[in-house]
């Protein structure tokens, strides 16, 4: 009987799910496979200050009728892409440090490489971003003045 209970233990915590966050690479996928998420308010959870800081004041900005502050192709590092050759030359290099982590989304767009950085922090088993950084471009998510 003790032999059947620690075998229903076992299998009982070998489904359940875990509370360790899912890889990050995840979550900064879904924003090159839905272009323009970042900018939608649904997506706003995915996000932490000082990056969700300046996604809602582009969305004040908005709402008042003007354009935004930001340029609604950052993960894309502000160049015109194709989504399909993106997609295709996408690669996304994660390194996890503790309760931090960085994914390189790396991918061709007009004819070069570009490479955007994603920071992350996990959340109560989630990951977060709090910063989107070109890597060959001089801008940082962090960095926009919003007003």
């Amino acid at each position: 009987m003790a032999t059947r209970s620690a075998v229903s233990l076992f299998m009982l915590l070998a489904t359940a799910p875990s509370a360790v966050a899912g890889p990050a690479s995840d979550v900064v996928r879904q924003f090159y496979e839905q272009p323009g998420l970042e900018l939608e308010k649904s997506a706003r959870s995915d996000f932490l200050d000082p990056a969700r800081k300046v996604l809602n004041l582009n969305d004040i900005i908005r709402e008042g009728g003007d354009e935004g502050c930001l340029d609604p192709h950052l993960p894309f590092n502000d160049t015109n892409y194709d989504p399909a050759e993106v997609l295709k030359t996408l690669q996304l290099e994660e390194l996890v440090k503790g309760s931090e982590a960085t994914v390189v989304a790396k991918f061709r767009a007009e004819d070069q490489l570009q490479a955007v950085q994603w920071r992350l922090k996990d959340i109560g088993g989630d990951w977060r971003i709090f910063d989107i950084v070109s890597m060959t471009k001089d801008w940082a998510l962090s960095r926009f003045q919003c007003e």
